[in-house]
């Protein structure tokens, strides 16, 4: 799965985004898969994970994903972590750590917070060094 986000991340380069892939899985079938378009699309809501999420809820027919895990390639930050509680997905499986904005350990603990009213498995750092590389590279290249 995380080999997926990754190379859903790097789509997100086309377009100047930076390159976060997530991807979702039911059963064993991949039934979403989607980059950052924030640039792209001028929308601040437009986070790998939401879309993912979006598109996940249009191949089920349903807000309810349980049964679903999510690979995303960096922790999700608050809002991404809100939905997929809000969305009841199972798992959650990230790559590298979002030390500045991270919701799902970081800075938060969003996704297993017993004051929410669903509470998701979370396994971190799955592949954190190819993910991270990802966006050093990324920020490393827009600096003189």
């Amino acid at each position: 799965m995380m080999a997926l986000a990754i190379a859903e991340a790097r789509r997100a380069l086309d377009h100047d985004d930076v390159p976060v892939g997530a991807v979702i899985v039911r059963n064993g079938d991949l039934i979403a898969s989607r980059h950052n378009e924030r640039e792209l699309t001028g929308d601040p809501t437009a986070h790998a994970e939401v879309l993912a999420i979006r598109d996940a809820a249009a191949v089920l027919g349903s807000w309810r994903l349980d049964g679903c895990t999510m690979a995303v390639t960096l922790e999700p930050c608050v809002m991404c972590g809100g939905a997929l509680v809000n969305g009841r997905v199972d798992r959650l499986v990230y790559g590298a750590a979002d030390l500045a904005a991270g919701a799902c350990l970081s800075l938060y603990n969003v996704c297993d917070d017993p004051r929410l009213n669903h509470r998701l498995d979370v396994t971190a750092a799955v592949e954190a060094d190819a993910c991270a590389a990802l966006l050093t590279d990324f920020f490393a290249a827009k600096r003189p």
